[in-house]
């Protein structure tokens, strides 16, 4: 059991029978009576996102998530194949798991399925990768006061706001946490 007062974000815990991920953790102390902590959860095994709120010394039972790194083979229909680097096993999740992060999945990329009683639950992504930039919009450099951007689709079909001087046919680092454009490689 942990206290609720050291949940943070990524924190992974049960609660009713429910396995559930902190996604965003707000502790908030008013002037009398207890502190409280408001956090957004997910569920693990639904996908739903709830908002929950504790007050300070509620306990929570704390969990365990074993992870693999595997590699992402191909998707068939509503699923997705990867291949366990190490025992070479080929397990296979619903494409609904990863939600809009699909878009990052790129064939022979590597990740972590975190797992909970040898049930696939969750997945960690790489931090940044690398994608070619397959269609760009046509953009010319103006009187602007900042830099500009214009959007450009990767081979995954993600659509990334890159600088001015990003083409069809680079390959650009992206930040998998924020969607966002980091390098040109």
């Amino acid at each position: 059991m942990i206290d609720v007062n050291e949940l943070r974000k990524g924190v992974t815990f049960t609660m009713d029978g429910e396995l559930y991920k902190v996604l965003d953790y707000q502790h908030h102390k008013p002037g009398r009576g207890k502190a409280t902590i408001r956090t957004t959860l997910r569920n693990l095994r639904t996908g739903a996102t709830i908002q929950q709120t504790f007050l300070s010394g509620d306990r929570v039972q704390d969990i365990r998530l074993e992870s693999r790194v595997v590699e992402y083979l191909y998707a068939d229909g509503d699923m997705l194949t990867f291949m366990d680097i190490k025992t070479f096993d080929q397990p296979e999740l619903r494409r609904d798991v990863f939600g809009d992060d699909i878009q990052y999945l790129k064939e022979g990329m590597q990740l972590k399925l975190l797992s909970y009683e040898d049930e696939v639950i969750d997945y960690e992504l790489p931090t940044t990768v690398d994608y070619e930039v397959v269609d760009a919009e046509m953009a010319v450099a103006g009187d602007t006061a900042t830099g500009a951007t214009k959007k450009v689709t990767v081979e995954t079909g993600l659509q990334v706001t890159v600088p001015l001087f990003v083409n069809v046919g680079d390959v650009i680092r992206v930040d998998t946490r924020t969607g966002s454009y980091v390098t040109r490689v």
